[in-house]
């Protein structure tokens, strides 16, 4: 597949940016000018003019296409329904406040036509606050390398080039945004690189990040790592789990023992360890068993993955 003949798709989140969307729109516009593409702005539950601005964009560019959502679902809902509907062969994301550069697009463009499914930019020089922002991605960036085992510096950048065959097999829901490349790599062995990209203060608007977002991307990272860990056998899963009531149920059985042995049969007929210690086991079978369906289901339905380029013309 050509990049430079292909129909691009950039996928653009806007909540509350009404200021942002016509110098946004007159940046992609200017960044690819030589090349065929399609701007997907997809309004988060905006209660300012977003609506509005992004309205006269459609009607001056009919490259330029509005989705609308019924309410503010969050960045990774908006950008997976801009992935659902964007009709190219490559599809960009990029953030609505014009922190990121469409400039850098071409250049994500040409990685990703040596080869590979995604290149994720890393922001050089990034113009944002140093507590509330920098350092916690600077853990979070961390943190993930290290539990994911995939080593991309900048997970926060939303400014990444994707092949379609590679979106189609990866589905995002809570915050997951930020874990595209360890979802891809995990779900479809995807073949990943970055490129240093741009980064501008904040022209206008006000930012939607915080400390508070910390939470909501330690729980998806603890998400991510069960995928990566047991999608192919969820078996084992169960099998830990199975493991581990097992251990407490030969816990409780030696401690009624030992309750038979050193108390009074009344006292120790009062005591519940001999049934807690079957339910532990029964509930490590159940487990079991639950892994093993798991596991039929998962060899039934999953199909091998072949991500790479397209060798027939693009349509």
């Amino acid at each position: 597949m050509s990049m430079e003949s292909s129909l691009v798709s950039i996928v653009v989140p806007l909540f509350n940016e009404e200021a942002n969307v016509r110098p946004l729109v007159s940046a992609v516009r200017f960044a690819l000018e030589d090349r065929s593409w399609e701007l997907l702005l997809i309004d988060d539950g905006s209660r300012d003019g977003t609506i509005t601005a992004a309205e006269a964009e459609v009607v001056r560019d009919n490259r330029v296409r509005l989705l609308r959502l019924a309410r503010n679902y969050g960045q990774t809902t908006a950008m997976q329904a801009g992935f659902d509907h964007a009709g190219g062969e490559v599809v960009v994301s990029m953030d609505g406040d014009l922190q990121n550069d469409p400039r850098d697009i071409p250049r994500l463009l040409e990685k990703l036509g040596e080869g590979y499914d995604l290149v994720a930019g890393y922001r050089m020089r990034r113009r944002d606050p140093l507590i509330t922002r920098k350092v916690p991605s600077w853990i979070a960036n961390r943190l993930i390398r290290l539990i994911t085992g995939v080593a991309i510096r900048d997970n926060g950048c939303s400014l990444k080039a994707y092949r379609r065959e590679l979106l189609q097999k990866v589905e995002l829901y809570s915050d997951q945004h930020r874990f595209i490349p360890a979802v891809a790599v995990g779900v479809a062995g995807a073949r990943i690189a970055e490129i240093p990209v741009h980064h501008h203060p904040r022209r206008a608007g006000a930012s939607k990040y915080g400390l508070s977002r910390v939470f909501k991307v330690l729980a998806d990272l603890v998400t991510i790592t069960m995928i990566r860990w047991f999608r192919e056998s969820p078996l084992r899963m169960f099998a830990i789990g199975a493991a581990a009531s097992t251990l407490l149920g030969i816990l409780a059985m030696a401690a009624a023992i030992v309750s038979l042995v050193a108390f009074s049969p009344a006292k120790a007929d009062a005591l519940v360890l001999p049934g807690a210690a079957l339910l532990l086991f029964g509930l490590a079978i159940y487990l079991i068993m639950l892994g093993l369906i798991a596991e039929v289901a998962v060899n039934r339905y999953a199909t091998p993955v072949k991500i790479g380029p397209s060798r027939g013309p693009a349509e």
